[in-house]
């Protein structure tokens, strides 16, 4: 079963749909840039002592709109960039993950800014934010390192909604990818011995991407696997046209789309460094010598991975129904041999 881009909900397109919105951008800028104004303004004063009144607290009051200007400005950086993010042409879902990102990374420099402006002793300030650093860091090791991951995820992209991946045991279909975690509709596994959807989710820390190989079996530039069938028949057997015979029936079973990428192999093959790789014909069928003392035919064939346990059945039943139509070419293997 296929499975659709990750719709973006109500609130991701609001989002995204005030980052375009000019009018509400100029508002919010000027907002931002007349509050910093007038912090730099008031601080001002403060310094040449024209409010008095504050007496003993000026200079934790310059501080605080010092540290608030600052802030401001902050603010205009970040929403510049989440502007940019919103013009880019990537999964709506994404962009509302950058954006979200953008805020939280402003929101913590506007702390760590009110931080370091209201410490006098600068040499404190930096030992205690490591001392908090530290702690945080071993009490949320595994959400920052999931959240690392994600961040991974969106700038790598070793998968995206939609691909059949496998990370360690996992096997599914992308169907989510948080901050946090990524979600999976499993193929496979302990309740299936094929490759369809079992029907169960898996939700997997993204931090597991960094102790386990990622597989993607729908890459891109070539978003199909190679699969084969054995069949087992006699010495007796005509092979040439055994090979014939299978290789016509394969491929009235495949997509048509499916053979113009073999030329497409052929491309992304010419552009690396593997050598010695010569496609000439598609499918393959190759044969082996079985200990038993009969002939193993392997027909080997690309195919779409959420589609090779149902294209899989058709072949068979294809090529068993087209080789039994001819017995003085072909002779199976005995049953119980």
């Amino acid at each position: 079963m296929d499975i659709k881009e990750q719709a973006p909900t109500p609130e991701q397109k609001a989002t995204i749909k005030k980052l375009h919105n000019e009018d509400i951008k100029k508002f919010q800028i000027s907002g931002y840039l007349i509050g910093a104004i007038i912090c730099v303004g008031l601080t001002f004063l403060i310094r040449i002592k024209v409010f008095t009144f504050i007496g003993s607290y000026y200079k934790t009051i310059d501080s605080i709109l010092f540290a608030a200007a600052c802030s401001f400005v902050a603010f205009i950086i970040s929403r510049f960039v989440q502007t940019q993010i919103a013009r880019t042409k990537l999964d709506k879902g994404l962009i509302y993950n950058l954006v979200q990102f953008t805020r939280l990374v402003t929101i913590i420099v506007v702390v760590f800014i009110f931080i370091s402006f209201l410490n006098a002793n600068w040499y404190t300030a930096a030992v205690s934010l490591g001392l908090i650093s530290l702690l945080l860091g071993f009490a949320l090791q595994t959400p920052i390192a999931s959240l690392i991951g994600w961040f991974y995820i969106v700038m790598r992209g070793p998968f995206k909604v939609g691909d059949r991946i496998q990370v360690g045991s996992f096997n599914g279909d992308v169907v989510e990818i948080n901050f946090l975690d990524t979600t999976l509709w499993e193929f496979a596994g302990n309740l299936m011995t094929s490759d369809l959807p079992s029907g169960r989710l898996i939700r997997f820390p993204n931090s597991l991407i960094f102790q386990n190989q990622v597989y993607n079996y729908s890459w891109q530039k070539f978003p199909l696997v190679w699969n084969e069938i054995s069949f087992y028949i006699t010495f007796k057997s005509d092979l040439s046209w055994v090979e014939e015979t299978m290789r016509r029936v394969c491929l009235n079973q495949l997509d048509p789309s499916v053979k113009d990428h073999v030329q497409d192999m052929r491309d992304q093959i010419a552009e690396t460094a593997v050598e010695d790789i010569d496609i000439e014909e598609f499918p393959f069928v190759n044969f082996r010598i079985h200990a038993n003392n009969w002939v193993e035919v392997v027909l080997i064939y690309i195919v779409n991975p959420k589609k090779s346990s149902q294209t899989r059945s058709d072949i068979v039943k294809a090529v068993i129904a087209e080789l039994i139509k001819e017995p003085g070419k072909v002779s199976f293997a005995a049953e119980g041999s």
